[in-house]
Parts: C-alpha cells; sequence; structure tokens
C-alpha cells in the first residue's frame, strides 16, 4: 500500500485518520511532514486527531517542527507551540531549546505579529 493515498485530503477526512490510527509508526513515519500541514490551523476538524497521532513520535517530530520554527508561517507556529510542541515530554523539548530562544530573543515579524512571547516563555521554563 502506498501511504501516501491516506493523508487526509480536505479538513473533514477523518475516513484517512481513522486509517492511520490503525498503523503501525514506522508505517507513518514517511508522511510525517504532510501531517504536520494539518496543524496549520487547529479549527480544522481533523486537527486534534491529527495532533494526538503525531504525538506519538515525539523525537522523530523534531526535524520537521524545526523546520516549521524556521518559516515565515507566524500561524502555524502558533498553533504547533500552543498544541504539538507544548504537550511533548520535557525531553523532547529540550530539542526545540535552541529555536525557542531564538524566537524569543530574535522574534521575526510573523511571530512578533502572533505575539508568541508568553508561550515561549513558558516553554523555555518547561526546560
Amino acid at each position: 500500500m502506498d501511504i501516501k493515498i491516506l493523508i487526509p485530503k480536505h479538513k473533514f477526512d477523518f475516513e484517512s485518520v481513522e486509517k492511520l490510527k490503525k498503523l503501525n509508526l514506522e508505517e507513518i513515519k514517511p508522511i510525517l511532514p504532510e501531517l504536520l500541514e494539518w496543524l496549520q490551523d487547529m479549527n480544522w476538524p481533523i486537527a486534534q486527531e491529527i495532533e494526538t497521532l503525531l504525538l506519538s513520535f515525539q523525537e522523530q517530530l523534531i526535524p520537521y517542527i524545526k523546520n516549521v520554527l524556521n518559516t515565515n508561517d507566524g500561524t502555524w507556529k502558533y498553533f504547533l507551540l500552543h498544541g504539538l510542541i507544548n504537550k511533548l515530554p520535557k525531553h523532547v523539548l529540550k530539542d526545540l531549546k535552541t529555536d525557542l530562544e531564538r524566537m524569543k530573543n530574535s522574534p521575526t515579524d510573523d511571530e512578533k505579529y502572533e505575539e508568541l512571547e508568553d508561550i515561549l516563555e513558558e516553554l523555555l521554563e518547561k526546560i
């Protein structure tokens, strides 16, 4: 089976999400970046379920999260910081410390616009 066919097609594609839940982590790993895209707006109906699924990956998510934190998509960063990243265990969060510190100390325009200071401070205090 080509795992890419299970990437959700729209924000109500619960059928694909349910199929993904039945797979093991190794089967899902190739589509982690695409699944992370579904956390760009946590108001999308399937976003919460995908976030829960992604939390199983912990350390494996770090490179993909770092990629997002280096984009100009402040809204996506906002949702990741308040959701997925905030739910990661402390030992995994440590891998993001440099990125979080950069965002706190030298925020980009999109990060300033999203007013991320409080969540960044909270996350850094956890580490």
